[in-house]
């Protein structure tokens, strides 16, 4: 593609971007593409799903009262052609064409040349777009590559407004109150009902909500408060400059001050928020409207000032959210909603209050889920259409089994859902008997269950629930609470509540696991690709200071108690193992020296997430005491799939076959060379899969505390002799949707339907 090309492609996008709505894209589209590319006719069809049929929505060379009037049944014409077959057709004669369709309104057999390309979003026909000719022509290569690249920014555009639902392009626009349902991924079970509270980040333009006023003459008296500060900021900044920057480098805060003028941005803010919107929200717009105005302007310096406009509106925005803290207030029916919500956001909030999270972007078993989890917290996440910024206050249902989000429910929606949530306080209470049972089959065959924690009410949980110990404590959590690291005193206390709470029972530490989705809001590692970067023991390695005060603090919290376990995270070589060990092995003799006390040695162990250490299972042998698999980091490493983006989870699963087989064959090895393996990612809390596991073997099941009492009910209904025919039946099936499945009929058919989330869903 020509740079002059990429350079159309840059400023359509950047003009339908700036678009207020889904017809005004579509017509900057078809205007400008039949300019860039001069043919004749450039049209856009989108495809009516009600109606099943494709309707002419916007033109350049048809008659323009054919717009909306002239439509095509699905699979008829050259346009359903193109849907049909889902890729591009270029034809040189199409009246010749068998599939030609003739519309008079249109004029459209005046034009030989055809090319359409259908507007694709995750494998779904939005629409198609064409252009046509009158002179007979096969279009380039070239040509065909750059509309296939506008399709691709227009299918977002063309699914967001269908999903926001202001818009609704085939019929009358639906009120603020209108009944709609998002899909996204499930990822901690459950029910909830009440009203969305967004959580956006401070002082982001970029997420902050409409959100009608309140109070006018309030919202106009924060504004002036905050322009009032933000001056002083820049003036203060001006002066400490003074001396460091010459007048000219200078000019930027005069510029800011100018801005800053009551008959400048202050002025425009005021008139939106005088037409009813809240100050942020005011602010937003009308940042965004100069912004929008500068990146289109051709002088490169004013493009250049977009940045700094943008800095502009986060320091009145930043001073606004200072004064008007009262929007985080939960209650508790508050259903979380943002764009992502880190673990350090959401354990900084009162979990008891939060009904449910909603996110539009993350995956199943990111971190915050995984912690949500733990809370039992319902969590929907990569809903990518959700409106974030129209829901403030809405009321809402989320169904964290089926993975969906319903805005603004009817009256019989709600009523069958608090059914639901009659249902799964049943199970639950009905489940209670099970806290003080161990986890024996039928047949005799006792299984360890042991609880994932990370924070105390984990804990508190966990032994309620009759946990056999701690399978994984996930040390980063007490680190994402503070502002800085953590120092030895302050980690040795934390450390010591979770020993002392397991007294006698073992308790698996694992060092410090950050990077990935594991940011510390302090230590921010940015890599294009973190999951395969500088994440587990890569960073504690690098830094051993960090690591000696995290395994002194360690060692001194289990003086007396001698239930210290220690667990390495994302081990990809032997080195790394030996390194470790080296200071563990000093820091041990350290510690004993300086408090006069001979301390236990913990027992050492290496979690399996990365593929290589499963062919060296014998070299790890002769180091460590025990093997802990984490099943979320094998299982997005071995099939190659991002657990945190949505656009692939429906590749991510357990019951991979793949999955089985690499995990039924690494047991046998561990137990060959006499290691106990343990395994403690989210797969080991499903009872379908932990059946499985337990069957092939494995010492120990950790799961989040929420799932415990439901495994647990589950090994005591099922034989051992069961689970391994199980195991045998679906080694031989080789697709995960079938093993699944399989594995449901079985629970279905055996008095165990309860445990099977689908057995609960309903339809909509």
């Amino acid at each position: 593609m020509s740079n002059m090309q990429l350079d159309t492609l840059r400023r359509i996008v950047q003009e339908i971007n700036a678009s207020v709505s889904l017809h005004e894209s579509l017509d900057i589209m078809v205007n400008q593409v039949s300019e860039a590319m001069q043919v004749d006719v450039c049209s856009i069809y989108l495809f009516d799903e009600r109606n099943q049929r494709y309707v002419l929505m916007a033109t350049k060379g048809l008659k323009a009262e054919a717009v909306g009037n002239v439509s095509l049944p699905l699979g008829e014409g050259l346009v359903g052609l193109v849907g049909q077959r889902e890729e591009i057709v270029n034809l040189h004669n199409a009246p010749q064409h068998e599939r030609f369709a003739y519309f008079p309104e249109t004029g459209e057999e005046l034009y030989n040349s055809f090319l359409g390309v259908p507007v694709m979003y995750r494998r779904k026909v939005m629409g198609v777009m064409v252009v046509q000719n009158q002179h007979s022509q096969d279009f380039s290569e070239a040509a065909e590559s750059f509309l296939v690249t506008l399709c691709a920014q227009l299918s977002g555009v063309i699914a967001h407004a269908q999903a926001v639902g202001n818009i609704d392009v085939f019929r009358k626009p639906n009120n603020a109150s209108a009944y709609k349902t998002f899909q996204g991924a499930a990822g901690a079970g459950g029910i909830a009902l009440g009203r969305a509270i967004i959580l956006y980040p401070p002082a982001d333009l970029t997420a902050v909500p409409d959100r009608e006023a309140d109070d006018i003459s309030e919202e106009l008296t924060l504004l002036d408060q905050a322009i009032i500060s933000v001056r002083h900021e820049i003036q203060a900044l001006d002066d400490k400059m003074q001396d460091s920057l010459m007048a000219d480098e200078r000019t930027l805060f005069s510029v800011f001050l100018r801005m800053l003028d009551e008959n400048a941005l202050p002025s425009e803010i005021k008139e939106i928020i005088r037409e009813g919107n809240w100050a942020q929200g005011a602010v937003k717009r009308v940042i965004d409207r100069h912004v929008t105005l500068f990146a289109q302007m051709e002088d490169d310096y004013l493009r250049e000032r977009v940045a700094d406009l943008k800095d502009l509106g986060r320091r009145i925005l930043a001073a606004l959210q200072r004064s008007d803290p009262s929007h985080k207030e939960l209650s508790s029916d508050s259903i979380l909603i943002g764009e992502e919500i880190s673990t350090a956001a959401l354990v900084e909030l009162p979990v008891s209050k939060i009904a449910a999270i909603v996110t539009s972007e993350g995956a199943a078993n990111s971190h915050m889920v995984i912690v949500a989890r733990a809370l039992g917290i319902p969590t929907v996440v990569g809903v990518t259409e959700l409106p974030i910024n129209t829901l403030d206050d809405v009321e809402l249902i989320v169904d964290a089994y089926q993975g969906r989000v319903f805005v603004n429910p009817p009256r019989r929606l709600r009523q069958r859902y608090k059914e639901i949530q009659k249902e799964e306080e049943q199970i639950a209470k009905d489940l209670k008997q099970y806290e003080s049972r161990d986890a024996i089959t039928p047949d005799g065959v006792a299984v360890r269950l042991f609880v994932n924690t990370g924070l105390m009410i984990d804990v508190v949980r966990g032994v309620q629930r009759g946990a056999k110990g701690v399978g994984l404590y996930r040390s980063e959590i007490p680190f994402m609470l503070r502002e800085r690291f953590p120092g030895e005193e302050e980690q040795r206390a934390i450390y010591r509540q979770q020993l002392s709470h397991f007294a006698n029972k073992p308790v698996v530490m694992r060092t410090l696991d950050i990077g990935a989705d594991k940011d510390l809001p302090y230590f921010e590692i940015e890599e294009e690709n973190s999951a395969l970067g500088w994440r587990g023991i890569r960073f504690t390695l690098d830094h051993p200071e960090i690591f000696s005060a995290q395994i002194r603090a360690m060692l001194k919290a289990s003086i007396g108690l001698n239930n210290l376990h220690i667990l390495l995270p994302m081990v990809t070589s032997v080195s790394e193992v030996e390194e470790a060990l080296y200071l563990l092995e000093r820091d041990w003799i350290a510690v004993q020296e300086e408090e006069e006390v001979k301390i236990t040695k913990p027992k050492i162990g290496i979690m399996v997430e990365v593929p290589s250490v499963l062919l060296q299972i014998e070299e790890f042998s002769e180091l460590v005491d025990f093997f802990s698999v984490g099943s979320n980091d094998l299982i997005q490493y071995l099939l190659a799939v991002d657990r945190n983006n949505p656009r692939v989870s429906s590749v991510y699963s357990h019951f991979h076959p793949s999955i089985l087989r690499v995990l039924q064959r690494l047991v046998k090895q561990c137990h060959d060379y006499d290691k106990p393996i343990s395994i403690c990612g989210e797969m080991a809390g499903d009872p379908l899969s932990a059946v499985l596991l337990m069957a092939m073997g494995f010492n120990t099941l950790s799961m989040s505390s929420s799932n415990i009492l439901r495994v647990r009910k589950t090994i005591c209904h099922i034989s051992m002799q069961d689970a391994q025919q199980l195991l045998d039946q679906v080694l031989k099936l080789n697709n995960p949707l079938m093993i699944k499945s399989w594995m449901e009929y079985y629970f279905k058919t055996h008095g165990l339907a309860d445990m099977v989330k689908s057995s609960r869903l309903i339809n909509v």
